[in-house]
């Protein structure tokens, strides 16, 4: 809460900074990766655009590696106008939007092109989880953010099977993917993604739930030393506006803001998975990375398949909706 209100002064005090320096309209983005990570560029390509295209009128301010936020604090921040827009984990939603949490339920998606299809925009899901999110928040989703697929982390004798997860305390990052250690016969412990470094290197987890870009640019591969591949959930943000100041541009701003977020949206997909599987081999120059054998992953398949009942008996018509959503893309 300390550092929500240090944040949200020190977004007001830069707001009336910009103000007084700046004719232009200042969009101030708040991101907890660093400048360099892949979302950390799109969100400097996105300003590129929307700067180039506007003529200089709609200017983007980026504070990465958490400067502002916290990532948990970006949909409140943004909801609320503390901080004009911002990137956070999609399941950081949840509480106002408990639907978003579907795309990580594991194996949910069969594919990549499975995958693409159901989180494409205008697509039924993206209808139902964008809407309710502004709705529900007052945080407009201009465009979802492509991270990876999720993998797990660990010291000492890597893991492959969902016996090596059990009796583990497991760094997770969404409710649904504690539901998935749990399952596993783990213990979820929810941590934001920039304490990963110190809570590996502290011991605080045993092991640790994340996408592969993290892995090389928070450095994770200096406190853990295996890398498993179970790729079992994809890993999504979302570059969110706040509804409010999105009305009060003009009709040409916004068109702006629309088209350079559709183009955004969609080269990161195109480059990130590309990405992954560069980063997965440089890794294993510093750590052991483990592929999961199809006798190895059906047993993880397995072991998780409760997850899709819990999820729709907590989340109800809305959730089974969005299931629902995910098997008419295919």
């Amino acid at each position: 809460m300390k550092h929500w209100i240090l944040g949200a002064a020190v977004a007001t005090g830069l707001a009336v900074s910009s103000s007084a320096a700046f004719a232009e309209k200042v969009i101030r983005v708040t991101l907890q990766l660093p400048e360099t990570h892949s979302l950390g560029k799109n969100w400097m390509e996105f300003a590129k655009i929307v700067e180039e295209k506007s003529g200089g009128e709609l200017k983007i301010q980026l504070f990465p590696s958490a400067q502002l936020f916290k990532d948990q604090d970006v949909p409140n921040a943004v909801g609320t106008g503390a901080v004009e827009a911002g990137s956070a984990f999609i399941g950081r939603f949840a509480g106002s939007v408990p639907a978003v949490d579907v795309i990580a339920i594991p194996f949910v998606f069969e594919s990549e092109k499975h995958l693409r299809a159901s989180v494409a925009p205008g697509s039924e899901l993206r209808r139902e989880i964008d809407g309710a999110i502004v709705k529900e928040t007052n945080a407009k989703v201009l465009w979802w953010q492509a991270f990876g697929r999720n993998i797990y982390l660990n010291n000492g004798s890597a893991i492959r099977t969902p016996a090596d997860i059990k009796g583990k305390k497991v760094r997770t990052y969404g409710k649904v993917h504690g539901w998935t250690v749990e399952a596993l016969g783990g213990a979820p412990t929810l941590m934001s993604g920039s304490k990963q470094f110190l809570g590996y290197q502290q011991g605080a987890v045993d092991v640790g739930m994340t996408g592969a870009s993290a892995v090389k640019s928070r450095k994770l591969f200096e406190v853990m030393d295996h890398m498993t591949l179970t790729f079992d959930s994809a890993i999504e943000f979302v570059a969110v506006m706040n509804q409010d100041f999105y009305n009060d541009l003009s009709d040409a701003e916004k068109t702006i803001i629309d088209e350079a977020a559709l183009e955004v949206e969609a080269r990161l997909r195109d480059e990130i998975y590309a990405e992954e599987a560069e980063i997965v081999t440089e890794m294993k120059s510093v750590m052991t990375v483990v592929d999961l054998s199809e006798a190895e992953r059906a047993e993880w398949v397995a072991a998780t398949q409760g997850v899709v009942t819990r999820f729709i008996e907590e989340t109800g018509t809305t959730g089974a909706a969005s299931i629902d959503a995910i098997k008419a893309a295919k």
